[in-house]
């Protein structure tokens, strides 16, 4: 799990889980066994990657393209929001059409977007193209594992399940390393394009061994009325966040319309799916204490996670000057603890009450963000390194633990809609909370910037001196007023970024509190989680 490591490794972890295989199906034997789970592996790789690669390069992509780098992140909340949006079908067109026709369909297309998206002439383009990858990747992950899982023994699942978590733990650590290398040494585009091989490859291995082993097919009702509404009220949302700042938020028409769609949006959608025979989301989970509650705090801890996972490479790249394989390797030090620690923690979980361990990870992302509110422009590498690698301990107990909550106790028969409805709320909560970190970056920067030059002023004692000094080497009074304001500039985006880290230290030592609302089931229910997560 590296800085988007968890957000990509849990979302294998909280994808729902298709039908089984047939039960008449032999597991794989030999060389099919080890290419089976090659290209498997291989796809999830591919899939979990794209979730960190682009987050180092968002200001090569905004520079690119012409755009600021706020309008750049719409890369990344463009491909959560669709894959959010696509996960509750997943169980529908594994049914409808089958696990290995639809694992196929959805690896390729998500190898030809990714082509696209490398393609892109603008970031309309480049976004619409996300989209459809964001969508085409959403099957991909829960089928992977279900392919695993049919290839091996009952009795080996659990090594296959581990092998299977080790390359969803490494993938989101390569990412920002070979995002950053790649964006410094080739160019933004090859951070898609080298989905292309790697897919294609994984599409024809996966055929060749699995074509003869379909799922088998029935013809389900799908709520399209409650997916429509889904799209609806989420997109308007997502795209009003985005947008927001760029047009003055409600002294604009279209960001008034759009908060109103996705206000009605929402309240047909929460009216349609409680009274639907087959909604396309099971609303009615909200029931259960621990599974509202467990939601609730993944929704808004992984906002804040994913949020600044995003704010941190930019402001390293744009304000401190950073490059993006140095921004990179900052972030990638999430992995070492989180390397380390999943598979003690995946063990022995049962043996302590996982609110203990929430709370520990809760305490530790407070003391994490802590740390980083007291950034600075002149810190050094590992000042700025150093939070990351305290932040893969929070990470390793983070996400497993609160799957627990919220999947521990309930049937195995509704596990698979209640990983998805979490998942969605966890992937939404990822695109809303980078939208809404970006938004606040800049607006506290711009105040910052307001406090600041207010100092600035003919005859100021401080400032005087130093403009005659500046002039005094050649610069004109206009350059040097300039030089200041970009001092300024690089004084007040600091100011603000340790702003929004600071209040999210706040954030995460008040949802303490609210871990200790829950009950959590104690029984064998942890295991069966961890197996419906997957």
């Amino acid at each position: 799990m590296a800085s988007t490591s968890l957000p990509a490794k849990d979302a294998a972890d909280a994808q729902p889980a298709p039908p089984a295989p047939p039960a008449h199906l032999q597991p794989l034997t030999g060389s099919a066994l080890v290419l089976g789970t090659l290209a498997l592996s291989l796809a999830t790789f591919m899939n979990v990657l794209d979730t960190s690669i682009a987050n180092v390069s968002i200001p090569a992509i905004a520079g690119d393209l012409g755009v600021s780098s706020s309008q750049g992140t719409w890369v990344i909340t463009s491909f959560g929001v669709a894959n959010a949006i696509a996960v509750p079908l997943t169980g529908f067109l594994t049914q409808r059409f089958g696990a290995v026709k639809l694992f196929l369909a959805s690896t390729l297309l998500f190898v030809l977007f990714s082509f696209l998206c490398g393609q892109a002439p603008s970031l309309e383009i480049l976004i619409l193209f996300r989209v459809l990858q964001g969508a085409s990747a959403g099957p991909m992950i829960p089928l992977s594992q279900t392919l695993l899982l049919s290839s091996y023994k009952p009795q080996r699942a659990g090594m296959a399940i581990a092998m299977w978590s080790m390359t969803t733990l490494v993938a989101p650590i390569m990412g920002p390393l070979l995002g950053g290398w790649i964006t410094d040494n080739i160019s933004w585009p090859w951070i898609f394009y080298i989905n292309v091989p790697v897919g294609i490859a994984a599409a024809a291995i996966t055929f060749a061994i699995y074509a003869k082993r379909e799922t088998p097919i029935r013809k389900l009702p799908i709520d399209w009325t409650g997916l429509g509404l889904l799209v609806i009220w989420v997109g308007s949302l997502q795209i009003m966040l985005d947008k927001g700042q760029e047009l003055d938020w409600f002294g604009s028409r279209i960001i008034i319309g759009l908060a109103v769609a996705a206000v009605i949006g929402f309240v047909l959608f929460l009216i349609w799916e409680l009274y639907d025979d087959h909604p396309v989301v099971d609303l009615t989970l909200f029931k259960i204490p621990t599974f509202s509650i467990g939601t609730l705090l993944l929704a808004l801890a992984y906002g804040m996670f994913f949020g600044s996972l995003v704010l941190l490479p930019l402001w390293l790249q744009e304000i401190v000057g950073y490059t993006a394989t140095d921004a990179g390797e900052v972030l990638a030090w999430v992995g070492l603890f989180a390397l380390l620690l999943s598979p003690v923690l995946g063990r022995y979980m049962h043996l302590v009450d996982t609110r203990w361990i929430t709370t520990f990870s809760f305490l530790t992302f407070a003391l994490v963000f802590y740390l980083r509110s007291r950034f600075t422009t002149g810190d050094s590498y590992w000042e700025y390194a150093f939070p990351t690698v305290i932040q893969g301990i929070a990470t390793a107990t983070f996400f497993i633990p609160l799957l627990g909550i919220i999947l521990g106790g309930l049937p195995a028969h509704r596990i698979p809609a209640a990983s998805g409805l979490s998942n969605f709320a966890r992937i939404t909560a990822g695109s809303f909370g980078t939208s809404i970190y970006t938004t606040w970056w800049n607006n506290r920067a711009d105040l910052h910037h307001e406090q600041l030059v207010g100092h600035i002023y003919a005859g100021n004692p401080v400032v005087d001196p130093i403009l005659q000094g500046m002039q005094a080497q050649g610069f004109s009074h206009e350059q040097a007023l300039g030089l200041i304001n970009r001092l300024v500039d690089q004084q007040a985006y600091t100011l603000a970024v340790d702003d929004m880290f600071r209040l999210s230290a706040w954030l995460f030592l008040a949802m303490v509190a609210l871990v200790w609302v829950v009950k959590p089931a104690r029984s064998n229910a942890g295991g069966d989680a961890a197996a419906g997560a997957h």
